[in-house]
């Protein structure tokens, strides 16, 4: 694959990131950013009000094969202070996947638990899910 082609991959999980980061946690599209390709740091550029939000820092990789602990350890790498490193992955016709750390998942799970409490909310799983 020439390197161009694969920069385009790259930068159209980027965009589809930044889309659903928009549509779905409603963050202001001023907020929110691709980085271009080649440039050092994170991903997706995130204003200090979107980190609100989101609160994660992604690695987005589209690639037919990656190697998921390098992948994470450049995710742990530009990820700045009281931020989470995250991994977005995909591959040729596949579903879009995230990696973080698993305390991090609990943590999260055991917040939307709570807030499902507290609501009253009885219904099972993420309403945002297909």
């Amino acid at each position: 694959m020439k390197t161009s082609s694969a920069k385009a991959k790259g930068r159209k999980l980027q965009n589809l990131l930044v889309k659903k980061l928009i549509d779905m946690l409603g963050i202001d599209p001023e907020d929110v950013e691709s980085r271009p390709m080649g440039s050092q740091g994170e991903d997706i550029i995130i204003s200090k009000n979107a980190r609100k939000d989101f609160p994660f820092s992604p690695e987005c990789k589209n690639q037919e094969k990656i190697n998921i602990w390098d992948s994470f350890a450049q995710a742990e790498a530009n990820t700045p202070p009281n931020v989470e490193p995250l991994l977005v992955f995909t591959r040729n016709r596949k579903p879009v996947y995230a990696m973080l750390e698993l305390d991090t998942l609990l943590i999260l799970l055991a917040e939307f638990n709570e807030s499902k409490k507290e609501s009253g909310t009885t219904n099972v799983g993420f309403p945002y899910l297909p």
